[in-house]
């Protein structure tokens, strides 16, 4: 009889000092989370596992994730279940809309599930829910983090039309890693959502991308990514350090130093990007309010 060969498993990579946080004891974290319970809203940051949710909250702040908190896919770097999503909420955008003039917010950001089952993939959604909170915060700075709705012009149409100041849409990872990060969503796809959206609205509107370092991609790679972001007249971009959420997700190849982040926002800022935010523990919506709209 021969015994199947023992496979050991890859080690993996020890979490570095400067990913090590302080949980914050503020009193503003209760009641952010009061808050959300009350109103009953979904955040990205609960979802998706975000490690700075704690900061975030104590600030105040949080990106509310409307259409559910289910997806229609499953990528190999998110911790937001993957499931049949139930039906819309048509009192959601009115929730948003209290929740944030409760925590008297200067700026928001909200993001979706994928919702590939919507014959607009939720577009609409996005667009009464940036109007209610508008309507009820004037003045507020509206950042919007969408899906890729499939690259449908009517989609984006749909959303741009409610007037949000920021677009952002995130690129995730480089070209050659793409299949293996993301469900469905293509590279080339999410260039050409970013690319549509500015040649929609020009300077109106300022768009917005991220990428997750660590997964194995070169830097060479990495630099090819952010010129692409630029070509597609991508503004603003966001670069931070994947982590694992579960077992079961995407194991990290690698911590990137802060030296690195800082090396690699200097590159971005002289590529074109009017606005860069690079380091480990930066997300999406970490820190937003940072770039002020002109």
């Amino acid at each position: 009889m021969i015994e199947s060969p023992t496979i050991t498993p890859e080690p993996r990579p020890r979490l570095p000092e400067w990913l090590r946080t302080k949980l914050p004891t503020s009193a503003s974290f209760s009641v952010t989370r009061g808050l959300l319970q009350e109103l009953k809203l979904h955040t990205v940051c609960e979802s998706a596992k975000c490690p700075n949710h704690w900061e975030c909250w104590s600030k105040g702040t949080a990106t509310f994730m409307i259409a559910g908190d289910r997806c229609t896919r499953a990528c190999g770097f998110c911790a937001v279940t993957t499931a049949k999503p139930f039906a819309l909420e048509t009192d959601e955008p009115a929730r948003v809309a209290e929740a944030t003039r409760r925590m008297r917010l200067k700026h928001v950001v909200i993001t979706a599930v994928a919702r590939d089952d919507l014959r607009d993939g939720g577009a609409e959604h996005f667009r009464q829910t940036i109007e209610a909170v508008r309507a009820a915060n004037p003045g507020i700075v509206i950042e919007v983090l969408t899906p890729d709705f499939l690259d449908r012009e009517e989609s984006i149409d749909t959303v741009l039309a409610a007037n949000p100041h920021i677009f952002n849409h995130n690129l995730e990872t480089v070209r050659r890693l793409t299949p293996s990060v993301r469900s469905r969503a293509t590279y080339d796809r999410s260039l050409s959502v970013l690319g549509k959206v500015k040649a929609s609205r020009g300077p109106a509107i300022h768009t917005k991308s991220g990428l997750m370092l660590g997964l194995g991609e070169t830097e060479e790679e990495l630099f090819t990514a952010m010129g692409d972001l630029r070509t597609a007249n991508c503004d603003i971009l966001t670069l931070g350090q994947y982590l694992q959420p579960t077992l079961k997700h995407l194991p990290v190849r690698e911590f990137v130093s802060p030296a690195k982040f800082a090396e690699y926002k200097i590159t971005a800022e002289k590529m074109g990007f009017t606005h860069v935010a690079s380091g480990p523990m930066v997300r999406s919506s970490y820190h937003a309010d940072e770039f002020h709209v002109a």
